[in-house]
């Protein structure tokens, strides 16, 4: 029975035949690093792949780069934790700002040319914030990279034993081996793989685990009879002032907090994905890249959300450290895998989890290396070098990059949830990001000096609500509601600060502004165009439509 190893601590007995599976991904991952390595003959090649990849490449890349450790291990930790509520992250969290990005902001991103979203900053705003933005994104990248290189490292810990330190030094070799030998190229072909074996993984395990609850009517009736009966409604006990949820947050929070700011914030403005459609080959691909990724989104949720409500209902309290189980809520997804799953499927499961946490630490070491070498290295350190004088930087500072990575894993640590950790460094930085992009597109009298405080005090002031929330937990419903509440604060301080600045200071004229604001200049997003763009089933519009009547349909079983 399930319950009679619960408790035990997690361990996973490969046979021969799941190290086998283990060795030939990790054999063919560095294989395509080598391959990548060919076809780099310049930085534009290392850092975005020559814009040369067509869109269901990029698309698939865009929503692989997300399937990392935040998302695999931190949406389960989500579902065993507050049920059903995880799917505000994917139906309100993620799919619409993955299609405003791909059908308002990308338009500006790409006709502009630039390599990166700091870039887009200077464009727009000049100097200081564009300095003070590439500085703050490198800093989340490390932090978030450190995240992923900890759940890689648990795996490693539970396969082989090895302590801790030693399996975050290891998983960050290999990661390092593969982006600096090939660059993004090398990163989101792997990532292309790597969510296919990522939905290997996890669909065998829903299965399995649904199958030995009873079913879904199994799960729902054995949720129902414990305390945790909440879990299972995703708006029940949201009102304002009757807030009962598992989040601890009203509509309101929900629906600005998280499906505005934090989600419009991370989809539209987090240059770790927007870099994979920068990569794309022309702007019809580029506009779909986050729309064909908004499908595979939809769907992530069966396979992730499950499987924490499963671990909610089987593991129950031992999940929050009872009994001396040593678990938390992170740990659902491999403790789940050692009870349910035989040898040779757990080895898929296990290279599932492994390729999942490698494509989030490449892709936050990819846009890292291409920040700190575009935007900060060239444009105010050494100027009018050599292109393979920066081809050389990009790989050195990859290897920076990883190195403080490792020391951020060990943060990373120490949180019981790492998605609300993750959630909470989303409402420092990017949060106050959005609220300057969207300012600063929508209107052209956004001046640099405004944008440059809205954007510092926009990072304040999220802290100060986390200082508070640490000193008086009382103070809102749970750390997963703060991070809410918190980017809420951060874009209407980005929205004040930025409207009374920008009347106080000089904007810039029109003629610095085409393409970069609204209604100043014209694009034209079909001057690129190839044969096939214009099919109906290419269209933009469509396949954003589609999306979110999809967020839809899904919500409506849960009400």
């Amino acid at each position: 029975m399930p319950l009679v190893r619960a408790a035990s601590p997690i361990a996973l007995n490969l046979g021969p035949v799941d190290w086998l599976m283990i060795v030939v991904y990790f054999a063919v991952v560095i294989g395509i690093g080598f391959i990548a390595r060919t076809r780099v003959r310049s930085s534009m090649d290392f850092f975005l792949s020559g814009r040369s990849l067509p869109a269901w490449i990029t698309g698939l890349a865009f929503i692989s780069a997300n399937l990392g450790a935040t998302e695999i291990l931190g949406m389960a930790a989500n579902g065993a934790q507050i049920g059903i509520s995880t799917l505000h992250y994917y139906l309100i969290g993620a799919v619409p700002a993955m299609v405003f990005l791909g059908l308002v902001m990308m338009p500006f991103y790409y006709a502009s040319k630039v390599r990166s979203v700091p870039e887009f900053m200077l464009r727009r705003f000049g100097v200081a914030p564009h300095v003070v933005n590439a500085l703050a994104f490198a800093v989340s990248n490390v932090l978030i990279a450190g995240i992923n290189l900890f759940a890689m490292a648990i795996v490693i810990e539970a396969m082989l034993g090895w302590p801790q330190w030693l399996a975050i030094v290891v998983s960050a070799a290999f990661v390092l081996v593969y982006i600096t030998l090939g660059g993004l190229s090398s990163a989101i072909y792997n990532e292309v793989m790597q969510f296919f074996v990522i939905v290997a993984a996890l669909v065998p395990l829903t299965i399995v685990g649904l199958h030995n609850v009873g079913g879904w009517s199994g799960l729902v009736d054995r949720i129902s009879h414990t305390e945790s009966a909440g879990l299972l409604h995703a708006w029940a006990g949201t009102g304002i002032g009757d807030v009962t949820n598992p989040i601890g947050a009203d509509w309101l929070a929900i629906v600005l907090g998280l499906g505005f700011v934090l989600s419009f914030g991370y989809w539209t403005t987090n240059f770790t994905e927007v870099q994979r459609a920068f990569s794309a080959k022309n702007m019809s691909a580029a506009r779909r890249t986050p729309l064909i990724g908004a499908f595979p989104k939809l769907l992530i949720p069966f396979i992730v959300v499950i499987p924490g409500l499963i671990g909610a209902a089987v593991l129950g309290k031992s999940l929050s450290g009872a009994g001396g189980s040593g678990l938390t809520y992170n740990d659902v997804i491999p403790k789940l895998i050692q009870m349910y799953l035989p040898s040779g499927v757990l080895g898929i499961a296990v290279t599932g989890l492994l390729a999942s946490f490698m494509a989030g630490m490449a892709a936050n070491v990819s846009s890292f290396n291409t920040v700190f070498t575009y935007d900060l290295w060239q444009r105010y350190v050494q100027k009018d070098r050599p292109d393979e004088y920066y081809l050389r930087v990009g790989r050195w500072i990859t290897v920076v990059g990883v190195l403080i990575g490792i020391a951020t894993a060990f943060i990373a640590a120490g949180a019981q949830n790492i998605m609300t950790y993750l959630q909470t460094l989303f409402s420092f930085f990017n949060a106050p990001l959005f609220g300057v992009f969207i300012l600063g597109l929508l209107w052209k009298r956004m001046t640099s000096a405004a944008a440059l405080w809205a954007y510092v005090l926009g990072i304040l002031s999220p802290t100060a609500v986390f200082i508070a929330y640490q000193l008086n937990n009382h103070l809102f419903g749970s750390a997963t509601a703060e991070t809410m509440y918190g980017a809420m604060v951060s874009f209407g301080t980005v929205l004040l600060v930025g409207t009374v600045l920008s009347f106080l200071t000089r904007p810039k004229p029109d003629s610095e502004l085409q393409g970069l604001v609204y209604g100043v200049g014209k694009i034209d997003v079909k001057s690129d165009a190839v044969v096939g763009d214009t099919a109906w089933y290419r269209s933009p519009a469509l396949l954003g439509t589609v999306a979110l009547i999809g967020c839809v349909v899904l919500y409506l079983p849960f009400l």
